[in-house]
């Protein structure tokens, strides 16, 4: 039976190719993006949403009222721009954790209703392999680290939270992929990381929430 997905951040990179593929597979993905981008191929309904705005989450909650979902994946995302300490504001710190980890609670928490009534109860935070304070070894991209490591303990808290009503949340690397924030040196197309991605999600069950995992399924170190 075909799932229904939000999916945020779908206007390029690893969202749009989660609409495609999902839409080539069978399943109702439903897009946001921030207008004007263009819809992605797939997408049975396209919504927009400027991430960070409360009354836009507000309204997509709103266009969305009475209608189920099986599964909301909370891609949309931000790197740092600044790498160093000495180049590092406030602002920019502020600005990626508003986008980073901040907004997919505030998504999450305006579309509760809709994931109550879904089938799956199954929230994926995208998180980052960056995001492992064990693995940091070098440093930089202090926001986007730092960003990414709160969303992976509001995703524990949420996990934790949702647990006896039967929800599944999770945050997963999507894996090192050529996409605009991952640039060409990447190991992994957003073809093949997706194929990963949804194979992965496919398997997820309660008995996960509240995991760290890679794209393929296994263990990230917190």
């Amino acid at each position: 039976m075909p799932s229904t997905y939000l999916v945020t951040g779908a206007s390029r990179g690893i969202g749009a190719e989660l609409v495609r593929q999902l839409a080539s597979r069978g399943d109702r993905p439903l897009a946001t993006l921030r207008p004007p981008a263009s819809p992605p191929p797939g997408a049975v309904r396209t919504l927009p949403l400027e991430i960070t705005d409360q009354a836009s989450i507000d309204a997509l909650a709103r266009s969305l009222e009475g209608s189920p979902l099986d599964v909301l994946i909370n891609n949309a995302g931000v790197s740092s721009q600044s790498a160093t300490l000495a180049l590092t504001t406030g602002e920019e710190l502020a600005r990626c954790f508003a986008i980073n980890a901040t907004s997919p609670v505030m998504v999450a928490k305006a579309l509760l209703p809709n994931l109550r009534a879904g089938s799956r109860r199954l929230v994926v935070n995208i998180s980052t392999q960056l995001a492992s304070i064990a693995n940091n070894s070098g440093g930089s991209s202090y926001g986007y680290r730092a960003s990414k490591t709160a969303l992976n303990q509001l995703t524990v808290c949420m996990a934790n939270e949702l647990r006896t009503d039967g929800f599944t949340v999770v945050a997963m690397h999507p894996g090192w992929v050529k996409t605009d924030m991952g640039g060409p040196k990447a190991p992994l197309s957003a073809e093949q990381a997706v194929a990963h991605i949804l194979a992965t999600v496919d398997r997820l069950t309660p008995a996960d929430s509240g995991r760290f995992l890679n794209y393929d399924g296994g263990p990230m170190p917190w």
